[in-house]
């Protein structure tokens, strides 16, 4: 098992991989008029690739064209303080295939929010990332 400096336990690609296909809400960070943006997406894997689905006109759509951006999910027990967290960067583009846009509407992914969510957005993760901490007994923890 490998650490980190920080003492958290890294996570190799494959477990990155599992951990990215059991959730369904991630996080896309972009940048909008030179700034960081951060927009809560549900998606679904393709392979190794995340695919996201959002409105033709959305903020998103226009600012991920052939950006690179950012994706993380996680998740954590606060009281038994244990989690993890996963992170992928890679390069965003909208998929203009009708073909690819066929299958990839065969995928599990439902959106959340209402409106048509005719517009794919996938992103090729390049570098992914993970930590993981495990339980931590609340005295060990505050030393």
């Amino acid at each position: 098992m490998q650490l980190d400096s920080s003492g958290l336990r890294v996570l190799n690609r494959e477990e990155c991989l599992r951990l990215l296909s059991v959730t369904p809400i991630g996080r896309i960070v972009f940048t909008d008029r030179a700034l960081p943006a951060v927009q809560p997406v549900t998606f679904a894997l393709d392979g190794e690739t995340i695919v996201i689905r959002t409105s033709v006109g959305s903020k998103l759509a226009a600012a991920t064209r052939h950006a690179v951006v950012a994706f993380e999910v996680d998740e954590f027990d606060t009281e038994l303080r244990t989690g993890w967290s996963v992170t992928a960067v890679g390069k965003a583009r909208a998929v203009q295939d009708p073909a690819e846009i066929g299958r990839l509407s065969e995928l599990p992914l439902a959106a959340w929010a209402p409106g048509s969510r005719d517009h794919y957005i996938v992103v090729e993760a390049e570098q992914l990332t993970g930590r993981m901490i495990t339980r931590v007994p609340a005295a060990e923890a505050c030393r």
